[in-house]
């Protein structure tokens, strides 16, 4: 993990800030390892034998198989709060309308990317699949999420920091008030209106497409305000920024644990003590809703993900550098990151469902429809998530190189 202090410019360039000095350490190292862990969940779902497909929901899930999943709720938090904090940043550096301009291009580029390629990569059939009615899936995830979540941020930004701040606030913490009003769709009914997507999971067909919106817009757009409003607090000095991340992780934490067991309001999907014990109980009390992201869901990730950042400089004295320099470079290419790890791992398990004796054409869709009797036990699966990094890393050196020797327009966009 890297120190929240700026590096001087003479250290290696992995290291090193680059030319575009907005960026502080501490941001890329959290999100280098947010897309890391984030991996995990990918591998798992491609690779993971006779599972459900969320570990989560199953109070008596084995541990060990609870905290692969669970521990990878923090990366689409982080993703989005840090979008925000990196825009925030960019005040000191263009001016309102240049920045609404970057915002709203790269938010279609995503939303276009997301469409056109990534969604490729999850299925490996663009002419359709046989589980959708020979349509073509087409998740909206976290990308999807981002873009559209940076198209709204470039008009909202002029409202300036605070009250973005608390336009993200009051949308984060007030949104779970339409779950009982709100239209609760199955992700693939397809009866409802597209503005149900703003907060439910539905499907949608369009044409040759059948567009999955797994990632309900309207918290991840105050997720991201939340961000913009506080990126001022990543200017400040070294000290007082990690004092003020540390105890506004805290109260967040604190909060999330007490409104959580109250069971007063935050969260759809209410905690019981289990008949399976202690670790059913706490496995169940920790299951809140991420889709849409529920209050109780965010204060639950970002609280911990800025005490986290807060201390990164005490926790970097006992990180191998090579692991922290990694960490710093896979931060600063998240996007070359997580379009590459789709690919390899999709391609990585139609290796091994060939090896294990099954059909190409089986291996050709979403991982939710892979044979029953493919796949491979956990430890194996933490196995491939080290290969898919390792094989990763090169790529994402390379990508990150290129960004820092030249300052190209179009770098801002990979």
């Amino acid at each position: 993990m890297a120190t929240l202090h700026q590096e001087p410019a003479a250290q290696p360039s992995i290291a090193h800030e680059t030319s575009r000095a907005y960026r502080l350490t501490a941001i890329d190292a959290l999100r280098g390892l947010a897309i890391v862990v984030m991996a995990i969940d990918h591998v798992r779902d491609y690779f993971l034998a006779g599972t459900d497909v969320d570990p989560t929901a199953n109070a008596n899930v084995s541990l060990v198989l609870f905290a692969t999943r669970w521990v990878t709720h923090f990366c689409a938090p982080v993703f989005v709060l840090l979008a925000g904090v990196s825009a925030g940043l960019m005040v000191s550096r263009k001016s309102r309308r240049e920045l609404a301009r970057f915002l709203f291009t790269r938010g279609v580029w995503l939303i276009l990317v997301e469409v056109l390629i990534i969604a490729t990569a999850w299925s490996f059939a663009p002419g359709g699949i046989t589980e959708a009615g020979g349509l073509t899936w087409t998740p909206l995830q976290v990308i999807w999420a981002i873009g559209a979540s940076m198209v709204a941020l470039s008009g909202l930004q002029y409202l300036g920091r605070t009250a973005c701040f608390a336009l993200g606030a009051a949308v984060v913490v007030a949104h779970n008030l339409l779950d009982p009003v709100w239209p609760a769709s199955q992700l693939f009914d397809q009866q409802w209106p597209v503005w149900v997507a703003l907060h439910s999971p539905m499907s949608m067909p369009v044409g040759p497409f059948l567009f999955v919106f797994r990632y309900p817009l309207l918290p991840w757009i105050g997720v991201m305000l939340l961000g913009f409003g506080i990126s001022g607090v990543f200017a400040l000095p070294p000290a007082r920024r990690n004092a003020v991340l540390f105890t506004g992780g805290t109260v967040v934490t604190l909060a999330f644990l007490l409104l959580r067991a109250s069971g007063v309001y935050g969260d759809p999907n209410p905690w019981q003590v289990q008949p399976g014990g202690p670790v059913a109980t706490g496995i169940d009390f920790l299951n809140v809703t991420k889709y849409p992201p529920s209050l109780l869901f965010l204060m639950m990730t970002l609280g911990p993900a800025a005490m986290l950042c807060a201390v990164a400089d005490r926790i970097a004295g006992g990180v191998p550098g090579a692991i922290k320099d990694a960490l710093i470079m896979f931060g600063r290419v998240p996007f070359a990151f997580y379009v590459a790890h789709l690919y390899l791992i999709h391609s990585l398990s139609v290796l091994l469902g060939l090896i294990q004796g099954f059909r190409l054409d089986q291996m050709m869709t979403m991982s939710r429809f892979y044979p029953r009797d493919f796949g491979l036990g956990l430890p194996a699966v933490y196995l491939v998530w080290v290969l898919v990094v390792a094989l990763l890393y090169p790529l994402c050196r390379w990508v990150a190189d290129v960004k820092a020797r030249r300052r190209d327009w179009w770098l801002s966009y990979v």
